[in-house]
Parts: structure tokens; sequence; C-alpha cells
């Protein structure tokens, strides 16, 4: 971790806050778990991309969001989905590809979308997001209404043109945009530090845009939490867009067809020890959060996911007349020229 990266202040966020953050990674853990268990299961069809490790970058942001804000994020968008609000049952369900889903089982691990909870849909094309983040950020700027979009995307995207191109739009125009680079170290399968001629690359590229270098520990909630505040603030003052890189890593491969043989069995294992969920825990406890509190959330947690399992299974399979509606903004089919 390079001496750059920002450390979260001394002074302790505010109990109710800390709590909440907590429950958040719980449930965005606990949730990804579950999604994986069902994949095994043959429940989920196609791959997924789970985030498990890097659920900090989501909780802390997504709890700083308000609630007309925009979220704009990759196939690797479960955990965002679900940090801006969606429900469980709606995640799992889609994944599930069963009627209860956010799209009613049509779009599957790499669409989820909820337009009612600001998320403004999942991209599997890389970086194709970001321009359609800053058009966001330019109607909320039209509109004068201080919603922000924040567009979440991971390393290899900043050595693509869309990433570039945005970024200048977006500083160029002072939208109210925060670009958030998840940086786990590898483009699916290959380190980035290998095609990158900087070390941070999203970071290290903000300069030539004239904004400033923000690194952030990925795996901190509060770090991540107390940097999005700030710099969502700025992008509501007419401030102008931001990029924030944050260091962290995913624990799986990089979808569920790839055993990540490629990494470091020491690199590997000393990223799980900087594990966010049960190093936030750590930290909560030795500032003297009892640890009966912490157990009831993770009990109260497990039992919504439960619930939502069980919900997803009895849910049927969409119908087959429901792929002939919801293609035009009218809700239908019908070609207009």
């Amino acid at each position: 971790m390079s001496e750059s990266t920002r450390k979260a202040p001394e002074a302790a966020l505010p109990p109710e806050t800390r709590l909440a953050l907590y429950r958040l990674l719980v449930e965005l853990r606990y949730t990804e778990k579950r999604a994986y268990d069902l994949f095994l299961q043959n429940l989920i069809k196609g791959t997924s991309h789970l985030a498990l490790g890097q659920e900090a970058v989501a909780a802390g942001f997504g709890y700083a969001m308000q609630k007309d804000d925009y979220t704009f994020c990759t196939y690797r968008g479960h955990h965002h989905t679900l940090a801006r609000g969606a429900s469980m049952t709606g995640v799992l369900g889609e994944l599930m590809g069963r009627e209860c889903g956010l799209l009613a089982g049509k779009g599957g691990s790499m669409h989820l979308t909820s337009v009612e909870h600001g998320v403004m849909g999942s991209y599997a094309i890389v970086g194709s997001h970001l321009p359609i983040a800053a058009g966001a950020a330019w109607s909320a700027q039209y509109r004068g209404t201080r919603q922000a979009a924040v567009a979440f995307f991971g390393d290899g995207t900043t050595n693509i043109g869309a990433f570039h191109e945005a970024v200048n739009l977006a500083a160029v125009w002072k939208l109210p945009v925060v670009f958030v680079c998840e940086n786990n170290l590898y483009m699916e399968y290959t380190p980035i530090r290998s095609v990158t001629a900087v070390e941070h690359p999203a970071a290290d590229r903000a300069g030539a845009y004239g904004l400033p270098p923000i690194i952030v520990d990925g795996n901190d909630v509060e770090a991540v939490y107390r940097t999005a505040l700030e710099v969502l603030g700025r992008a509501r003052d007419g401030e102008g867009p931001s990029i924030v890189e944050c260091k962290t890593y995913r624990h799986s491969g990089h979808s569920r067809a790839d055993p990540a043989k490629y990494r470091p069995p020491q690199e590997l294992q000393a990223w799980l020890e900087r594990d966010p969920l049960p190093t936030y825990r750590r930290r909560l406890l030795a500032d003297g959060v009892p640890e009966a509190t912490l157990e009831a959330i993770e009990r109260a947690v497990m039992a919504q996911v439960e619930q939502a399992t069980e919900t997803c299974k009895a849910s049927p399979a969409p119908a087959i007349a429901t792929a002939f509606t919801d293609l035009w903004a009218d809700g239908g089919t019908a070609w207009r020229n």
C-alpha cells in the first residue's frame, strides 16, 4: 500500500453509522456467499462474478449516497445493487432467473438494474457505463437537482478510451460525477501492473485532467465512507468530478469459471488477513461495541438471507410471453420509426 493511501481519521463516526456500515457489510457478504452456494447447486445458471472481499467499497459509497443519486456498475455489481437498497430477494431472484427478480428473471447476474433505487444498470461491456454516468451527471447539472452519479469500474478499465473520454468531458464541464476504481490488482487474469505504465492506474491519471489523485484503502469501510462523503459533497457543490482509486482484492477468481491459480499464494493470504468484514468486526469490538450487538446483526441478516432464498426457490421462472415485453420505453416490442 502506497504512503499516499488514505487512512480513516481517528475521530470515531457516530455509533449508529458504524453499526449501519457493519450491517451493510454483513448483508453484502452473506448474500454473495449465498449466491456462490446457489451456483454450486445449479440454481444460478451461466456464470457470475462475485465481489467477495470488495464489499467495503460498495458499503462505504452506498451508505454515503443520497436516495436519488445514480449508481452505474459493472458485471460485478451484486454488492453495489444491494448497497443502494435493493432487496436480497430481488437480487438473488434475478440471479436465479425467477419472476421475483429485479428484472423478473430476464436480466440475470450481469444486468442487475433497479431504477427505483438509483441503480441504473450493470454493464458487461467494460467501460461502456462511464460516458453514460457522465451523461446522467450532466442531466442532474442541467436540472439543478444536486444529484450525483457514481460509476464503479475495475483497474483494467483505466486503459481503454471510454475512461479517458468520460473523465475528460466531466472535468471540462465540471459534472457531478465520481469515478470509483475498484483496483483488485487484476484485469481478469492479467496483473494490472504488467500492462500499465503507472503504479496507480486511476489515481496517477487524475492529474492529466486537473483532478487530485485520491487513493483509499478499499478494505476499510470507514475510510471509503468518509472519502465518499467528501467527493460527493464536492460534486453537489459544483466543484466537478473526482477519481477515487480503492485498493482492494477479490477473494475468488474473476468469475465462477476461474480457479485463480495465477495469483501467488502469499499474496492471497496477505489480503485474506485484511478481509474487510472480520477486520471491521475486530475494530468495533476493540472500540467497545458489545459482541452481542454484532452477533444480533449477524443472526438477523442470516435469517433475512434464508427467507430470501426460500422465496426465490418458490418463485416460478418467467413466462415465455415476457420475452416480448419491456424492450422499448412503452413496454412493448413494436419497432417505431
